[in-house]
């Protein structure tokens, strides 16, 4: 690690290890009252990756600053080799031909975990038809990728009208659904939950999907053939994992993917989910508070490293392919062995 030059797409976990970069992250760390543990669940993550998540409390200037401090004053030139090669980090690998011909839907996919999972089907040949209620986010996708392969849609899954467009767009084929669209709760106990809360994260998390799903099952079954994927969460299996609402709903999720799984199975549709543990995306956070904060805080103590969207994505595009042929009605945990606890 000496003689390997630190940059800002350098993991954490070797910042800390390093003989010059280790004490300059660590007394950044003690200016804020913190200690390396802090960094402990996004270790694989890079320096980089700290700005985005800070919300504007680490500034880029400082992790251009600590580069600088790292390498006697001078930044190093960054390129795509400049990445950790480390032979125990992961490296998203591309199937070429994967989706060749084949038309997906994909909710969420402005950002996060959607966003990597429609990059990842057009890398692989497929046609994307990009749901987001973001139309910005959606004009980038669609500019990195070419309206040729990516159809955009903004869009909000718990209208009706909205699950038309979807549809509509997608045209008479369509050969896969990613539902990946969803919204964190407050981390609200049972008795303080509002009823804003619960029939947005609801409407949301539940209510799109299924309507969605719904629509889009006849197209499948006229062809007699396809695959959904929906993303429940950790806390679709634990409840431990986030408040009332968000639990519930991720229940939810896991209960109506078994059950359309056993009822399409003769009929050729594959229907699966995916439980990410923790995920760097856009979904906030809360600011907890109040004695429930320490239960849940305690909970997460056993937290595996964070994922990079790319990682979820990877499980969801597998479910999706006929890489997934034999795998129907499971609830796959894509979270790093935190469902193994």
């Amino acid at each position: 690690m000496a003689d390997k030059p630190l940059t800002a797409k350098s993991s954490i976990g070797d910042w800390l290890k390093h003989p010059v970069g280790g004490p300059l992250l660590r007394d950044l760390l003690a200016q804020g009252g913190q200690t390396e543990k802090a960094l402990a669940p996004v270790r694989l993550l890079s320096l980089q990756r700290l700005v985005s998540m800070s919300k504007g409390q680490l500034p880029q200037e400082v992790i251009d600053d600590m580069v600088r401090r790292a390498n006697g004053g001078t930044a190093p030139v960054e390129s795509d080799d400049t990445e950790d090669d480390d032979d125990a980090v992961w490296r998203e690998q591309i199937t070429p031909g994967r989706f060749d011909g084949r038309t997906v839907i994909v909710t969420g996919a402005g950002s996060g975990i959607g966003r990597a999972t429609a990059t990842r089907i057009v890398r692989e040949g497929g046609r994307v038809v990009a749901v987001d209620v973001s139309a910005s986010r959606l004009e980038e996708l669609a500019a990195e990728h070419g309206d040729e392969h990516i159809v955009a849609v903004t869009a909000d899954i718990t209208d009706a009208d909205g699950v038309a467009a979807i549809v509509a767009a997608a045209g008479p084929r369509i050969d896969g659904l990613a539902n990946i669209a969803g919204i964190m709760d407050d981390m609200s106990p049972l008795h303080e939950v509002s009823d804003a809360i619960w029939e947005r994260v609801f409407a949301v998390n539940v209510d799109g999907m299924f309507r969605l799903s719904r629509a889009v099952l006849p197209v499948m079954l006229a062809a007699g053939t396809g695959a959904i994927v929906n993303v429940a969460s950790e806390a679709g299996l634990r409840g431990s994992a986030a408040g009332a609402a968000y639990t519930a709903s991720k229940h939810a999720v896991v209960g109506l993917t078994r059950s359309a799984a056993f009822m399409y199975a003769p009929r050729g549709i594959r229907i699966n989910a995916v439980a990410p543990g923790p995920v760097a995306t856009n979904i906030a956070g809360p600011d907890m508070s109040g004695e429930y904060q320490q239960r849940i805080a305690a909970a997460m103590a056993m937290l595996p490293p964070i994922a990079e969207p790319e990682q979820l994505a990877a499980s969801i595009t597998f479910l999706l392919s006929d890489d997934g042929t034999n795998v129907n009605g499971v609830i796959l945990p894509s979270d790093g062995g935190w469902s193994a606890v």
